[in-house]
C-alpha cells in the first residue's frame, strides 16, 4: 500500500474545486461561490486560503477571486491579461501567465494549458478583454497530478496535454450547451489517459444537462477505462493512488 500523502478534493458546484494540500495549504480553482446554487452555504467561507487559479474571466468562474483573494491574502494565478486587471482591482499579489508556461507555488507545478472558449465580461457597462481561456495541470514533485479543464469544448491536442503532463485526474465539464457533452468528455478521457475523472459544469443551471450516468455510459460504449468519481457538493474526497 502507498504511503504517499495526496490531496483532499472538494467539490463546490459548478467548476469550483477546492483542494487541501498534504501540508496544510488550500488551494480553489474558479471561485464562483456566492451566487453558486449549488453551493453549499458552509462551504462558502475559508478558515485559509493560499491560492487562486482562475481558468478564465466569466462570473461563474471568478465572481468571488477579488474578495477571496483580498480576504486572505492569497496568490491569484491566471492569464496575464485577466492578472492585470485582477491587480487593477486591488488583488495585491497576482502572477500572470499564458499557455505552456509552468510556475511554481505552494511547491507545486502550475502549467497553463489551451481551453476552446470564450473569456470576455462586462465592468461597469463595459466589455473586458479576460485574456484566453485555459486550463490547468498541477503537478507534485512527490508524483500526483490533476488537470482542471475549465470550460472547453473538445480538441484533439487533449492528446499532447496527457503525452506532456501525465495527469492521473481530470476535472471535466460535462454540461453541453456552453461546453463539452459527456460524450465528448469521455473522448477528451481516451485522449488524455486518465485513471479516473471528476465531471463538473452540471446541473447548476437548466441548459447544463449533461450528467455523470451519460458519461459513465459513454465511456462504457467506447471502452475507455476512466473511473467517474461523481462528487456531492460539498463533501471532501481524498485522491486515491
Amino acid at each position: 500500500m502507498s504511503t504517499q500523502k495526496r490531496p483532499t478534493f472538494t467539490w463546490l458546484g459548478h467548476a469550483a474545486v477546492r483542494c487541501d494540500l498534504p501540508g496544510g495549504e488550500v488551494l480553489v480553482i474558479d471561485p464562483f461561490l456566492t451566487g453558486n446554487p449549488a453551493c453549499p452555504p458552509e462551504s462558502k467561507d475559508f478558515e485559509r486560503l493560499d491560492l487562486i487559479l482562475v481558468t478564465h474571466a466569466h462570473g461563474d468562474h471568478m465572481a468571488d477571486a477579488v474578495a477571496l483573494a483580498q480576504e486572505h491574502d492569497a496568490l491569484v494565478i491566471a492569464t496575464y491579461d485577466l492578472c492585470e486587471w485582477l491587480s487593477a482591482q486591488g488583488v495585491e499579489r497576482v502572477s500572470g501567465m499564458n499557455l505552456g508556461g509552468t510556475q511554481r507555488a505552494l511547491g507545486l507545478r502550475i502549467s497553463q494549458v489551451r481551453a476552446d472558449h470564450s473569456s470576455g465580461f462586462l465592468h461597469d457597462g463595459q466589455p473586458v478583454y479576460g485574456g484566453v481561456a485555459s486550463g490547468f495541470v498541477v503537478r507534485a514533485d512527490d508524483g500526483w497530478s490533476f488537470y482542471h479543464a475549465g470550460d472547453t469544448a473538445l480538441f484533439s491536442d487533449m492528446a499532447l496535454i496527457g503525452e506532456l503532463y501525465h495527469p492521473e485526474l481530470a476535472f471535466l465539464p460535462i454540461g453541453d450547451h456552453f461546453t463539452m457533452d459527456p460524450e465528448q468528455a469521455a473522448r477528451a478521457c481516451g485522449l488524455l489517459g486518465v485513471k479516473r475523472v471528476v465531471p463538473i459544469h452540471w446541473g447548476t443551471f437548466p441548459p447544463l444537462v449533461g450528467r455523470p450516468a451519460d458519461l459513465e455510459h459513454a465511456l462504457a460504449a467506447r471502452r475507455v477505462a476512466t473511473e467517474v468519481v461523481t462528487l456531492s457538493p460539498g463533501r471532501p474526497w481524498a485522491m486515491a493512488a
